[in-house]
């Protein structure tokens, strides 16, 4: 999580989550729709056309930049925006030389893996330097160090959500190789963002981002994105375990999905981008994103942006991390590693987490009360909206909607002034067709959990973790329910499976609109 640019508001806890900027590497770039390995580097020259005088002139200016980034709903790919960036030279034997010795942490992770996402809490970690990662990546033979017990054959290594600050406390100069300001953010450099430094294979599980957008810069090698639209949530069985502030995993491993236990994902709209070095990628708000290293070294930089709606999010994540840390604490209060993500440093008491969430929702008010917004959204007791009383035209309270009932003049004139073009590529659905794992025999089974407005509209198509049921609790099950002559076996409910109800996102969000609605009576 990133404190805004105001400093309204702090990081929930000691929690390494603060402010999300992204340098990622590779080299090339791709067009959106290419998913395989044959796509093809973009040869195209810089805007204007090859003429010597236009080859430095960018697409963009600064502000025309960040209104499309502030606006766009749809992931797309900057072209011949960052072609004098001096960050365009980090490769990672250019990085190595620079941090010499320095101790990186490495996430270590399997290559091949089943249907069951490989979530960093299920990982090993290694200190190394990037030397020796470039030596166990390319020289397999004369492995030595931190990567020794670790087979280039099955492992993959991964320097990921690595604070540039941090990385170079001492040569500090080098923050200005990143240059932000040419996308409208001025004065934003390499010290707002972070490194990440990957082998073939590495990889980020699928999640979204609770809070604002990301830039995406590659430097070095190609990473495949497979992104999912917000509207797809229900279908990518969304959990907060392993838990991190900002960010709601799926359960779904979505390069190898198990559609007999998530069928529902088979209505989840992919779609997938290959992002080479010289481009950068705009993933929007709340937008699901699985990414992967696909060349034997990547390197990439990430700029985390704040948006106008994040303030009702900070609330809803202050309710979910007061849920789980309560939830999961009282189960097993000294075994917070198998639920509590590595980026996050210890699980906050209830009292931190209360005055975080009193923080959070008067952080709400004030953002209303300076934006002159007053209009506070009511819920009746079936779930329905009340009539409300519009007294600006900024609603700090609605919901983000899916499409607008009534097409208007001025939606036309915004559609016919769309910014994408050549050195702007929307990411666009996959053309490919949905893995066919499990065949066609649970295409109709179970319902959405969450309408398109919202509303519960069927039950929650979910598997429970199983084990094993014994006699005993049979004949206790047969006790209980004496008019069933056979009691089938019921997968019991965990902590887990109850969290993943509590804090579904759809359930937070009108539980703050709730809270929200009963602070301002």
């Amino acid at each position: 999580m990133a404190a805004s640019e105001e400093g309204s508001l702090p990081s929930l806890c000691a929690s390494h989550t603060p402010l999300r900027l992204w340098v990622s590497g590779g080299a090339g770039v791709v067009p959106a729709m290419a998913a395989g390995a044959g796509a093809t580097t973009d040869t195209r020259p810089a805007a204007g056309g090859g003429e010597e005088e236009d080859e430095h002139v960018k697409p963009f200016t600064p502000e025309k930049a960040k209104e499309i980034i502030m606006s766009l709903q749809q992931p797309a790919i900057f072209y011949n925006m960052v072609f004098d960036w001096p960050a365009q030279h980090w490769t990672a034997k250019h990085l190595s030389e620079i941090l010499h010795g320095k101790q990186i942490r490495f996430r270590m992770g399997l290559k091949n893996t089943d249907t069951v996402p490989q979530f960093e809490t299920t990982c090993h970690y290694v200190e190394a330097t990037l030397e020796e990662f470039l030596t166990w990546n390319y020289d397999h033979c004369s492995i030595s160090g931190s990567f020794r017990d670790y087979d280039y054959s099955k492992f993959w290594a991964y320097a990921d959500y690595k604070y540039i600050v941090d990385l170079f406390e001492d040569k500090t100069d080098i923050f200005q190789d990143v240059r932000w300001s040419d996308f409208g953010f001025h004065g934003r450099n390499g010290r707002e963002s972070t490194l990440w430094i990957g082998s073939l294979g590495a990889h980020t599980p699928c999640h979204l981002d609770s809070y604002g957008c990301n830039l995406v810069f590659q430097v070095q090698g190609r990473k495949r994105w497979h992104l999912f639209p917000p509207e797809d949530t229900p279908f990518l069985y969304p959990t907060r375990i392993p838990y991190e502030e900002s960010s709601v995993f799926s359960k779904v491993n979505v390069v190898n999905p198990d559609l007999k236990r998530f069928p529902q994902f088979r209505k989840a709209r992919r779609h997938v981008a290959t992002l080479s070095p010289g481009q950068v990628l705009l993933v929007p708000r709340h937008w699901w994103h699985y990414v992967e290293s696909i060349d034997p070294v990547t390197v990439s930089v990430n700029s985390w942006i704040e948006l106008e709606e994040d303030h009702q999010a900070r609330v809803e994540e202050a309710i979910t991390r007061m849920l789980v840390c309560a939830l999961k604490t009282a189960e097993d209060p000294h075994n917070t590693a198998a639920w509590l993500n590595p980026t996050e440093v210890e699980a906050t008491s209830h009292e931190v987490n209360c005055h975080y969430l009193n923080r959070a929702v008067s952080a709400f008010f004030d953002h209303c009360r300076t934006s002159k917004i007053v209009e506070i959204q009511a819920f009746r007791t079936n779930r329905e909206y009340v009539k409300r009383e519009d007294l600006n035209e900024h609603n700090c309270m609605e919901v983000e909607p899916t499409s607008s009932p009534n097409l208007t003049l001025e939606t036309v004139e915004q559609e016919a002034a769309s910014p994408f073009g050549p050195d702007l590529v929307p990411v666009l659905p996959s053309s490919e067709d949905p893995p066919a794992e499990g065949g066609g025999m649970f295409e109709n089974e179970g319902k959405d959990f969450v309408g398109k407005d919202g509303e519960h509209v069927g039950e929650l198509h979910c598997t429970k973790k199983r084990r094993v049921i014994s006699k005993s609790e049979n004949a206790a099950d047969e006790q209980i329910a004496p008019d069933r002559t056979v009691v089938p076996s019921q997968p019991l409910i965990s902590t887990d499976d109850l969290l993943d109800c509590l804090v579904n996102p759809q359930v937070t969000k009108i539980v703050a609109q709730l809270l929200i609605q009963g602070r301002n009576v």
